[in-house]
Order: structure tokens, then C-alpha cells, then sequence
């Protein structure tokens, strides 16, 4: 099969090839009857002037919430906006009956802040040289509403 094939890198951002592999996986998740719910969300906090100061952007995969992107503006760091943001990702996870959270973050970014949130940590990449370690949190939801 592997005869003629070949391996070629996408310069471009090309949203067509993401698509594709996204569609590939679906299929072989379907296959097993694990269909991805895929359902994406998205949430912002603004000022009253409507200026963003910070965003939540995750999707719901097997039954969890993967939080994929969370970040505050520098000038908004220390205000709770982080925490507000990320703790309503858990109110409509919870209602919407998912398991729990997960998330990632690298060592110098916000491991501390989701220690304090009630994350604990589920894996690490190996620190290498001077590669930052990627480190792994989850919350899983209990049937009272609490977390374990």
C-alpha cells in the first residue's frame, strides 16, 4: 500500500488538511461507537467598555470538557477573571452532564492556579534541556456536584 504514496508538509495554514484528519478520526471513533461530540465553546470576559480582557475556548471529547485555550491580559491578571472563566466552563459542563475537566499548561505558565482551583495533576512531559515541561490537570465531577 505504501507504494507511490508520499508525506508532504502543509506550508500554509490550510484548514482543508485539518479537516480531513478530523473527519478520519471520526470515522474510526464512530467505527467503535465512540462518536466526538466535538461541541465547541467559547467564553470571554469583557470590561464595560466591551474591550476583552481574557477568553476560555475548549470542546466537549468523550464525555469531558477539554479546556484547550484559557488566557487573561496581563493588565487583568490578579482580579479572579481567570478563575470566573474557568469556573464557568465547570458550571456548563456539569449541567450539561460531562464527567469533568481537563486541561493543560506548561511549568512557567499557570500550574499553581489550577492547583488552587482544585485541579490535580494527571501526567508530564519529561523536561528536556531547555523545553519547558507540559503538565496535565483534570477535575473530575462526582453525581453531588462536587469535585474528587
Amino acid at each position: 500500500m505504501t507504494n507511490g504514496i508520499r508525506i508532504e508538509l502543509v506550508e500554509s495554514d490550510d484548514e482543508a488538511v485539518a479537516k480531513a484528519v478530523d473527519a478520519i478520526l471520526d470515522e474510526a471513533a464512530e467505527a467503535q461507537g465512540r462518536t466526538f461530540e466535538g461541541r465547541k465553546v467559547q467564553l470571554r470576559a469583557v470590561n464595560a467598555e466591551g474591550n476583552m480582557l481574557g477568553g476560555l475556548f475548549g470542546a466537549h471529547l468523550q464525555r469531558w470538557f477539554f479546556v484547550k485555550l484559557l488566557a487573561v491580559s496581563a493588565e487583568a491578571r490578579g482580579h479572579g477573571i481567570g478563575a470566573r472563566l474557568l469556573s464557568e466552563a465547570e458550571a456548563l459542563a456539569r449541567r450539561e452532564g460531562l464527567v469533568g475537566i481537563y486541561l493543560d499548561t506548561f511549568e512557567f505558565q499557570a500550574p499553581r492556579f489550577y492547583l488552587r482551583e482544585g485541579y490535580r495533576e494527571i501526567g508530564r512531559l519529561p523536561k528536556v534541556g531547555d523545553a519547558p515541561q507540559r503538565i496535565w490537570f483534570a477535575k473530575e465531577f462526582n453525581d453531588t456536584g462536587s469535585t474528587t
